[in-house]
């Protein structure tokens, strides 16, 4: 369902010539508590999100987590400190947010960025590293709960430390925060959490 009914002609036109996305069943009524669950495709989709304008209890920085945890760029528009609207950006980037004041920081930080995000869709976690065998993930496991602690820690640098691969480290890491051991913050670092 079309929500803002305003957006319609651009729904229909990205209908025509890219993509419709939903984990909604077609014709589920647009509801607020449902828009996390759509903002999470969207962070996810990107290479990162930018975060123009978002007050302390603003859905833009529920979106700014998610794309955290998906290992995506944040990237925050600074805004007056009197002006309410702009507590929850400038809070970004204080934590580590890419402070961006027009397209050009964007492009200059992207640009910047490994090589493993401009890989083309498909080269997922299988492809690079085969079907992990348990032994596998409980040898990487114990490396990686060896070398967090409550100070945080970059995963570039977890990754050094423990000497595996990076997509085995990240699916560590996901099953570690699933299970509520870790916690990830701004800046791709994690804290174990006691």
């Amino acid at each position: 369902m079309v929500y803002p009914e305003e957006n319609r002609a651009l729904y229909e036109k990205l209908a025509e010539t890219g993509c419709v996305l939903s984990d909604m069943p077609l014709g589920c009524e647009p509801h607020a508590k449902l828009f996390p669950r759509r903002n999470r495709l969207i962070s996810g989709l990107g290479l990162g999100v930018i975060v123009v304008e978002a007050a302390m209890q603003s859905g833009s920085l529920i979106t700014a987590r998610m794309a955290l945890e998906q290992g995506r760029e944040v990237f925050a528009v600074p805004g007056s400190p009197l002006d309410p609207r702009c507590t929850g950006t400038n809070g970004l980037i204080r934590q580590g947010a890419v402070l961006t004041e027009g397209a050009g920081d964007v492009l200059a930080h992207i640009h910047g960025l490994p090589g493993k995000l401009a890989e083309p869709a498909g080269s997922g976690f299988e492809d690079q590293i085969g079907p992990l065998g348990e032994s596998e993930l409980e040898s990487a496991r114990a490396k990686i709960l060896e070398n967090l602690s409550p100070s945080p820690v970059l995963i570039d640098e977890l990754i050094r430390q423990c000497q595996c691969s990076a997509p085995l480290v990240l699916t560590v890491l996901l099953e570690l925060e699933l299970a509520g051991r870790i916690e990830r913050q701004a800046g791709h670092k994690v804290v174990l959490i006691a």
